[in-house]
């Protein structure tokens, strides 16, 4: 049961509680903790993403779920949450890239890209009617040769990162970074890196058709998701158990 002074204010987006929470906004957050765990490590050579799609039915095809999206060539998102609500976002990015292409006829920066998208999902906390996104999105890119880790939040908040996780692993996956991650570790490393997380935060229940590789790399184009054979070599690499795929 919740407190009766409570009530009145966890209905509406645009009321303050008395000690000054917006409590539809932490439901939101409550969303993104309960979704699959998706991690980003910067790398520095690149950036590399890593979701776990967990599959709780055989009969599902695992990849009709897509957790990692193609934003533009230099930029990726992993999703964590709803994913209805994740795939209205990307689809927001991608117009906001080809609007920059168009506008100014080069590759909009990362930076720019993220705080666009947390402008908008900031303004669903403001106004009656609607309800916030109840997704969170790490976005990796490549800019000016430069290469950008961003974590979003439903409030509209904007980190970034040099590793980060999100979704009902996260703090599996911030242990393994906080006792592992090193600034001058090489792409490769940062994937064995990302899977060990993963394998932590799934508590071993490791399968390699549900794991999700994309990579910002110094290539063309610059953002490029893994092959299923791709995956499974680096997860023999990290000599960890896996379920047959």
């Amino acid at each position: 049961m919740q407190p009766q002074y409570q009530m009145g204010y966890d209905r509406a987006i645009t009321v303050f509680s008395p000690d000054g929470r917006l409590y539809q906004v932490e439901y939101a957050r409550e969303a993104v903790k309960r979704g699959t765990t998706a991690v980003g490590i910067k790398a520095k050579d690149g950036i590399v993403l890593l979701v776990d799609k967990r599959v709780n039915s055989k009969l599902l095809e695992p990849t009709s779920i897509e957790k990692i999206f193609r934003i533009d060539d230099h930029i990726g998102v992993a999703s964590s949450g709803l994913v209805g609500d994740a795939r209205s976002l990307v689809d927001r990015a991608r117009v906001e890239t080809q609007i920059n292409r168009v506008s100014y006829d080069e590759e909009m920066d990362v930076e720019m890209l993220a705080k666009k998208l947390c402008d908008h999902m900031q303004t669903y906390t403001q106004f009656g009617g609607a309800r916030p996104y109840g997704t969170a999105l790490l976005i990796a890119g490549r800019s000016e040769g430069e290469y950008r880790l961003f974590e979003t939040d439903p409030s509209g908040t904007l980190l970034e990162y040099k590793a980060t996780g999100i979704g009902i692993g996260r703090n599996a996956v911030m242990k393994v970074f906080e006792d592992d991650y090193r600034d001058d570790m090489t792409l490769e490393e940062t994937i064995v890196l990302g899977l060990k997380a993963l394998h932590a935060a799934t508590e071993g229940k490791f399968d390699v058709a549900t794991v999700e590789i994309g990579v910002v790399a110094d290539v063309e184009p610059p953002f490029r998701k893994m092959t299923r054979e791709e995956v499974a070599g680096y997860v023999e690499k990290l000599d960890l158990p896996s379920t047959p795929a």
